[in-house]
């Protein structure tokens, strides 16, 4: 691989999870603080991107796969983002706000599985497919990087300008960050759609979504996806309440952004040295289950340590999960798949986990934090026991049923 197309698609994955990092962990101390939003209300708001994420993907990658450059949709999706993470900085009220993040949300929905279909695609020139693994893991890193250094510079920013938690500054530097990214989009090597050239538009059975839909035909891809849903929706509790248990627990709302960078730090050093010695030694059976087995672990923490020290370590669980359950699952998919399908079968992974995953995890996290809120604080022991134990099923259900074989081609 050259230095040029490292570094364009090392800037594009910096980007795209910088835009991510600045506004998500940062929001519901927002909507929950000075908003004065309910639970649920929050679940709704932190359920535009799930939701979105159901269809919006598939849309992107059936046009991507059939009919525009990639780096074009990714360019027109993250300008038209910009601007409603601007508009989304000034809302303080329930409807405006959900229906600005849901607008939001479509845009950068479309854009997750592009950015892996793009840098799968070009990498599929250079390299073969056994170093696909340890080459792609030399770009995910920056996805943590980026989190990890958004979430430190809003927290100095914070220390500087004496800003409390619950401020609107996360959607504004997203803005700002989502406007280089469509900036950096005109840069990025052509991607041109990969589909057979003699395939007919209206040729329902030959459409790139509906050849990525029959692979669930084959159960482990089936059992793969499955709980890959189920375990992407327990990420909800995490997102939805880290931040103000943290703060229930002693924990100043302007340090909440860079004490959760841990996880991203833990997420660099993870997919630098384990990711690709990891699948290659143990296979993506035992790497899945050693991801979803980490987020056990974090919300085992939870539970029975929620000592500030504890919480801030078990913070690194969160990362070491990110990369060997999600990381991982996504360079399996693009394995599994056949190249030409490659931007539907990352679109089908998103609809499935950042898709209905999170949307029902939201749905659940939001009816969870409210049945277990007495006289308007938290009991945060029973709120982390309901992942605590659906992770435990999903755990045993990957060491049962998924095998994590690959198809020969």
């Amino acid at each position: 691989m050259s230095w040029s197309l490292y570094l364009l698609l090392s800037a594009m994955m910096f980007l795209q999870f910088a835009v991510w990092g600045a506004w998500m962990p940062v929001m519901a101390p927002r909507l929950l603080g000075p908003l004065k939003m309910t639970g649920k209300q929050t679940g709704w708001i932190f359920a535009t991107l799930p939701l979105a994420c159901i269809f919006a993907p598939l849309i992107a990658g059936q046009v991507a796969d059939k009919y525009l450059n990639t780096e074009w949709v990714l360019a027109a999706a993250h300008g038209l983002g910009a601007i409603l993470l601007f508009v989304a900085s000034k809302q303080v009220r329930f409807w405006p706000m959900f229906v600005v993040m849901f607008l939001y949300s479509c845009c950068y929905a479309a854009t997750l599985p592009l950015v892996n279909s793009l840098m799968f695609y070009h990498l599929g020139q250079v390299v073969s497919p056994e170093a696909i693994a340890v080459e792609s893991g030399k770009i995910f890193i920056m996805a943590p990087i980026a989190w990890a250094l958004v979430g430190y510079f809003l927290t100095g920013w914070r220390q500087l300008t004496k800003t409390e938690g619950g401020a609107a500054d996360g959607f504004v530097l997203a803005g700002l960050l989502s406007l280089m990214m469509a900036a950096l989009c005109v840069f990025l090597p052509a991607t041109p759609p990969v589909a057979a050239a003699g395939q007919q538009v209206g040729d329902f059975g030959d459409m790139p979504i509906i050849k990525a839909l029959m692979l669930l035909k084959e159960f482990d891809f089936l059992v793969f996806v499955l709980i890959s849903m189920v375990v992407a929706g327990m990420m909800q509790f995490y997102f939805m309440g880290t931040g103000a248990f943290m703060q229930d627990i002693g924990i100043s709302g302007r340090n909440v952004s860079g004490l959760m960078g841990i996880a991203q730090a833990a997420q660099a050093v993870a997919t630098l040295f384990a990711l690709g010695p990891m699948t290659d030694a143990i296979g993506y059976k035992w790497t899945l289950v050693i991801g979803a087995g980490c987020w056990l672990l974090l919300y085992a923490a939870y539970v029975f340590s929620p000592q500030r020290a504890l919480v801030i370590l078990a913070q690194a669980f969160h990362g070491v999960a990110y990369v060997t359950f999600l990381i991982a699952g996504q360079i399996f998919a693009g394995q599994f798949a056949p190249v030409e399908i490659g931007g539907s079968v990352q679109a089908l992974i998103f609809a499935a986990t950042t898709g209905v995953g999170l949307f029902l995890g939201t749905q659940l996290a939001g009816i969870v934090m409210d049945r277990c809120m007495v006289e308007g604080r938290f009991q945060w022991k029973q709120v982390w026991t309901v992942p605590m134990a659906i992770m435990a099923v999903s755990v045993l259900g990957l060491i049962i049923a998924f095998q994590g074989t690959l198809p020969v081609r």
